[in-house]
């Protein structure tokens, strides 16, 4: 079936204009529009699919890194993924995913990430649930938190460069989070117009925290979305809340992202912040011997884990693995006993920790060769608040499959 379909990257200008109508018809854009997002993500970002010469397809890749363990781990993530209506059905978005997958191995990337509109395509590529992305709501006058020890600095010209250094400081220490890619920062700072954004700094030489947010009406109510949020100290937290609450005389409710377990309303004097919606996003092991030699492990434990994977896709990634962890560190060794068996999907969810050997044993996604539950594998499992992912602040997926 993949034979009918050609894999490349754009040749030239006509490739870009024919893709850019193909994603602008998926996702609903306004004529013209992709042009902007070529530009932001970068025309050697994408990849494309033909059948008999004509383009049927395409996808954006983002190279970026992501966090596991206090350790970054190269990722790429997938956006924007389309196929022209008369292609739909034939194969061409799984052909496409399939070849992007083996690029990006022959590449050398660990990983690849995405958001679904269906999870079925992608599981037939080898991703499965990594971790959430939610959006919480909470109305203004409900914040009731009155002290703030830090002082707010507003930056009147935003600029990645300002918010870099305290984000990757929060970002390494939660699971799933990423070291962006350039387009996520341009995304968040540079929004259509006629959109406002607006970003201040808590604390004075050294920042321990900021909030990027605009204002906006949602359901005829005035709302404050907060866009990109970093906090490394309580007093941060503090003063975050501080500042929304001053917003109440104006503003009705306040939304943030965050994950399933949101440490912000740890803060809070009530449980007044309510989750507005919830979101998975996919994960897909790339490359089985680097993501869990570059992904990081709890320094005081020592143990081995004898794996049998099966890959369909990525025939190297196949077969039996020796996890050894020591000071922090794995090393794999191919070999071994062969004592926990599992599909490179179910792969996904214990390495990020979304879900437990035990869950997932319960539910056919691992097998183990004694009869008692598998280990607690505690090396795949750093204690964090939450998986959370944000590839951009619309979240460009996969919507035109």
């Amino acid at each position: 079936m993949r034979s009918q379909f050609e894999y490349g990257t754009l040749a030239d200008s006509k490739d870009a204009q024919q893709l850019g109508a193909i994603l602008e018809q998926c996702f609903n854009s306004p004529p013209g529009s992709s042009e902007a997002y070529f530009k932001r993500i970068g025309l050697e970002n994408f990849r494309l699919l033909r059948v008999a010469g004509q383009l049927a397809g395409g996808l954006a890749t983002l190279p970026m890194g992501q966090w596991f363990g206090n350790q970054r781990v190269p990722m790429t993530g997938i956006a924007a993924v389309g196929v022209a209506p008369e292609y739909r059905g034939s194969g061409a978005a799984i052909a496409l995913m399939q070849h992007t997958l083996q690029d990006l191995y022959a590449s050398g990337v660990a990983l690849s990430a995405l958001y679904p509109a269906t999870q079925q395509l992608y599981r037939k590529a080898g991703y499965e649930q990594g971790g959430s992305f939610c959006t919480w709501e909470i109305s203004a006058q409900a914040i009731q938190v009155k002290e703030r020890s830090l002082p707010v600095q507003p930056i009147h010209s935003p600029a990645a460069n300002v918010f870099q250094a305290l984000s990757q400081q929060q970002s390494q220490t939660n699971n799933g989070n990423l070291d962006r890619h350039p387009a996520i920062w341009e995304e968040i700072l540079k929004p259509d117009a006629p959109e406002v954004v607006y970003a201040y700094l808590f604390g004075d030489d050294q920042p321990e925290g900021y909030i990027i947010f605009s204002q906006k009406q949602i359901n005829n109510s005035a709302a404050l979305v907060v866009l990109d949020w970093a906090i490394l100290t309580p007093a941060a937290g503090l003063s975050f809340w501080k500042f929304l609450a001053n917003h109440r005389s104006q503003i009705k409710k306040v939304r943030w992202r965050s994950s399933a377990i949101d440490l912000l309303t740890l803060l809070l004097p009530e449980q007044s912040a309510k989750l507005h919606e919830a979101d998975r996003w996919l994960l897909r092991i790339v490359n089985v011997i680097s993501a869990l030699e570059k992904r990081g492990y709890p320094s005081d434990v020592e143990m081995e884990l004898h794996l049998d994977i099966q890959d369909d896709l990525l025939p190297d990634n196949s077969g039996k693995f020796i996890l050894s962890v020591s000071n922090g560190q794995g090393t794999v060794t191919r070999g071994g006993k062969g004592e926990l068996r599992l599909e490179i999907c179910g792969l996904a969810p214990l390495y990020t920790g979304l879900f437990s050997p035990c869950q997932l044993q319960l539910l056919g996604q691992l097998e183990a060769s004694e009869r008692r539950s598998p280990p607690p594998l505690i090396c795949l499992q750093v204690p964090i608040p939450g998986c959370e992912i944000s590839f951009s602040r619309r979240r460009i997926v996969d919507e035109g499959i």
